[in-house]
């Protein structure tokens, strides 16, 4: 079920989900009732309440919004990363070649700023994770750390040059190649370049969507599925 996952300390968990966890999205035409039933058999796994784990309505945005552990009947923010800022509630990023960014912060009484960020290369050139990193800094959040998950690497993701130039501008570290040696862009290198800039602690979990079969890639077929980045308190 889990592609990768780690404890992050003071009980919390860092995790992405494999193709085992199965389609945890409501929006590409998949049935509603089998995607909710398998977002239930997650939180059991995970350890969470039923419908506790928080999702967003991504829209490629550098949008942020806040949650808490409140009403789980109440509606998806429309954004593009979701920052809880004592750390209590369950975070989900859906992605399917586009980066998922988990992060973590310490506050000075002791608790917790987490968050979870889908940096596609609109969003990530917009500004998403600049602008979670300013949203959990807001919130007392310091010694904030970060994981990149699974995303398409930066030999795979082949754009039109006119695309990679422009990209590349906003984010030199963002510049790469296939390995037919035609134009493509590194999302996953920029996102851990920005953070750093940011003095975030980046880890790297690695892994291609397009590349491997236990994850989902849009690139891949246009009708995937999505997996999932988590953070939560277990």
């Amino acid at each position: 079920m889990f592609w990768w996952q780690t404890q992050a300390g003071d009980g919390l968990r860092v995790a992405f989900t494999n193709t085992e966890a199965g389609n945890l999205a409501l929006h590409v035409g998949d049935d509603p009732v089998q995607v909710l039933q398998r977002r239930a058999a997650l939180e059991k796994v995970m350890g969470v309440p039923d419908k506790a784990l928080k999702f967003m309505n991504q829209v490629h945005s550098a949008d942020v919004a806040l949650t808490g552990s409140g009403d789980p009947s109440a509606a998806a923010p429309t954004a593009d990363s979701l920052v809880s800022t004592d750390g209590s509630a369950p975070l989900a990023v859906m992605v399917a070649d586009c980066v998922p960014v988990v992060l973590i912060g310490g506050t000075p009484g002791g608790g917790v700023v987490t968050a979870a960020a889908h940096a596609g290369r609109k969003g990530l050139l917009g500004g998403v994770l600049v602008n979670t990193v300013d949203r959990m800094r807001a919130a007392g959040a310091a010694d904030i750390r970060a994981w990149i998950g699974p995303a398409v690497c930066g030999e795979c993701y082949e754009v039109p040059g006119a695309m990679l130039e422009e990209a590349a501008a906003l984010m030199p570290q963002v510049r790469s190649r296939t390995r037919r040696g035609t134009p493509a862009l590194d999302l996953p290198a920029g996102a851990a370049a920005q953070l750093a800039a940011l003095d975030v602690d980046v880890v790297r979990v690695g892994g291609c969507t397009l590349e491997s079969g236990d994850l989902y890639s849009h690139r891949r077929s246009s009708s995937s599925g999505r997996f999932a980045g988590l953070v939560w308190r277990s």
